[in-house]
C-alpha cells in the first residue's frame, strides 16, 4: 500500500502509536489480566501454589495503577495495601474506600521522602501475618523512590550518591549495583524480610533482557555476588566506604517463598505501536535490539539514517544516558535524543522522529518527549534558540518548547523504557 496516501497526519499515526504502547503495557490492566489466571487457580483449587494475597504492596511510577488492577480482582480480599510511588502518580488511579496507603517519593533524585518510604515499607511488611499471602507489584523508578541506608547514613548521603551516579551517565545496571549494594531492602534484601510467607511478585520491566533482578534493584529476587559487586566501578572512596557498611546480600535460599513473573516489557510497546503503524499501510521496521549509550550522538544517528532511508517507520526501545552539566537545563534523554534528531532531519522534509518515556516523564521535568521534523531547528531558532548550545547545556527542553514539539502525557501507568519511532515518508 502506498504510505503517502495512506497517512494524511505522519505526526497524529507517530502518537497513535505511542499511545497503543502505553496501553499494552498499562499497569492496571496487565495485574489485572494476571490475578484474574491467579484467583482462579486460588479458589477453585486448580493449583497446589496458587496464592490468595490479602495483603499488598506496589513500589515504583506505575505502582498505584498496578495495585488498582489488583483491587479489581480481589476487591475486598485485601486487608490492607501500600502505595509508594512518584509524587503525582497516584492521583485518581486508587478508590477512597479502599484499604491502601499512598506514600509519594522523589524521583530522580532522592530525598528525605524516600527515606521515609522506605521506613514506611518496613513497617508494613513487618507488621503482616506471618501466615498471609502477599502480593509484591514493582515497576520502574523503585530503585529511587524508596530506601534503607546502613546505620549511620542520612538523606544527604543518598542524595549525593545518586547526583554522582546521574553526572557520571553511568549505564541503569551498573547504577543499580551501587545502589543494591548501599541499601538494606534492595537485591533481594525485601524478600528475606517478607519470608516465610509466600509471595507473589509482579514486575513491569523498565530494563534490558527483563532480568527482574534489575527492576527496582531486585527488591524480591535473589542475587549472585557479581549482581551487585562494585570492584569493576571507578568509585569515589566516599561511596565506596558506604558500600562496605552495607549488609551482605542474602542468599537465593532466602526468596523460596516468592514468585516472580514479568506482566509488561519493552518488547509489548514497540510491538503495540508497529501494529498502528502497520494498520495505516505503513512499513514498518522493529528493532529487536534495545537503544542504549549516549543520547545525542544515538539521536545522530537515527536522524542521519532515517534522512537517507525508504519509506518507512523504524520502531525501537530502550533507554539512552545523558551526562549533565554543573547546571543542567530542562529536559531529559528523550529531549536531548530528539533534538540531536532533529538537528540531521533538518532538510528532510519527509522525515519524523519521536522519542518518548513510556511512563510520562523524561527526566526531572513533567514532558513525555518530543516529536520532532524537518522544521523543528528552524521553528527554536526564529525564538532565539541555538541547538547546539541547548544539547551541551542539557537544555533541549527549552528549544524543544519554542519549537512546539514537546509531547506531554502526565503519568501514564507504565514504565517500560523509552520509545523511540523513526518515520520517512514520501513527500
Amino acid at each position: 500500500m502506498d504510505s503517502a496516501n495512506a497517512v494524511r497526519d505522519p505526526r497524529r499515526l507517530l502518537l497513535d502509536g505511542y499511545r497503543a504502547a502505553l496501553d499494552a503495557t498499562g499497569g492496571r490492566a496487565c495485574v489485572r489480566r494476571r490475578l484474574a489466571e491467579e484467583h482462579v487457580l486460588a479458589e477453585y483449587a486448580l493449583e497446589e501454589h496458587a496464592l490468595a494475597p490479602r495483603f499488598a504492596i506496589a513500589v515504583g511510577k506505575a505502582a498505584a495503577a498496578m495495585m488498582a488492577g489488583a483491587f479489581d480482582v480481589l476487591g475486598a480480599g485485601i486487608e490492607r495495601a501500600l502505595v509508594v510511588t512518584k509524587h503525582g502518580h497516584a492521583g485518581g488511579l486508587l478508590d477512597p474506600g479502599w484499604p491502601v496507603e499512598v506514600v509519594e517519593s522523589s524521583h530522580p533524585v532522592p530525598d528525605e521522602s524516600c527515606l521515609a518510604a522506605g521506613r514506611v515499607l518496613v513497617d508494613f511488611v513487618d507488621a503482616i501475618p506471618a501466615g498471609a499471602d502477599v502480593l509484591a507489584l514493582v515497576s520502574g523508578g523503585a530503585s529511587a523512590l524508596v530506601e534503607v541506608l546502613p546505620e549511620g547514613f542520612d538523606a544527604g548521603d543518598l542524595a549525593r550518591v545518586n547526583e554522582y551516579l546521574l553526572a557520571e551517565g553511568l549505564p541503569i545496571g551498573a547504577m543499580n549495583r551501587v545502589r543494591k549494594r548501599i541499601s538494606r531492602i534492595k537485591g533481594g534484601r525485601l524478600a528475606r524480610r517478607i519470608a516465610p510467607r509466600r509471595t507473589l511478585h509482579l514486575a513491569i520491566s523498565d530494563v534490558p533482557g527483563d532480568d527482574p533482578k534489575i527492576i527496582g534493584s531486585g527488591l524480591l529476587v535473589p542475587h549472585a555476588g557479581e549482581d551487585f559487586g562494585i570492584g569493576d566501578l571507578d568509585l569515589p572512596p566516599w561511596l565506596a566506604e558506604m558500600g562496605r557498611q552495607a549488609p551482605l546480600l542474602p542468599g537465593e535460599e532466602t526468596a523460596g517463598h516468592v514468585r516472580t513473573e514479568i506482566v509488561a516489557r519493552p518488547a509489548d510497546a514497540r510491538a503495540a505501536a508497529a501494529a498502528v503503524y502497520r494498520a495505516a499501510g505503513v512499513d514498518v521496521v522493529e528493532h529487536p535490539d534495545l537503544l542504549a549509550g549516549d543520547a545525542i550522538e544515538t539521536g545522530r544517528r537515527i536522524g542521519r539514517a532515517i534522512a537517507e532511508a525508504k519509506p518507512a517507520a523504524h520502531v525501537r526501545a530502550g533507554e539512552t544516558t545523558v551526562v549533565l552539566p554543573p547546571n543542567p537545563g530542562r529536559g531529559g534523554r528523550c529531549q536531548s535524543l530528539a533534538l540531536a534528531a532533529a538537528l540531521e532531519i533538518r532538510k528532510s522534509a519527509g522525515a519524523w522522529v519521536l522519542a518518548a518515556g513510556t511512563d510520562g516523564t523524561d527526566g526531572p521535568g513533567e514532558d513525555a518527549g518530543a516529536l520532532v521534523d524537518a522544521g523543528t531547528v528552524a521553528r527554536g531558532a526564529a525564538a532565539g534558540l541555538d541547538p547546539d548550545r541547548c544539547l551541551r547545556g542539557a537544555d533541549a527542553g527549552a528549544f524543544l518548547e519554542a519549537s512546539g514539539d514537546l509531547v506531554r502525557t502526565g503519568p501514564t501507568g507504565t514504565n517500560v523504557l523509552d520509545l523511540v519511532v523513526a518515520l520517512k515518508m514520501e513527500r
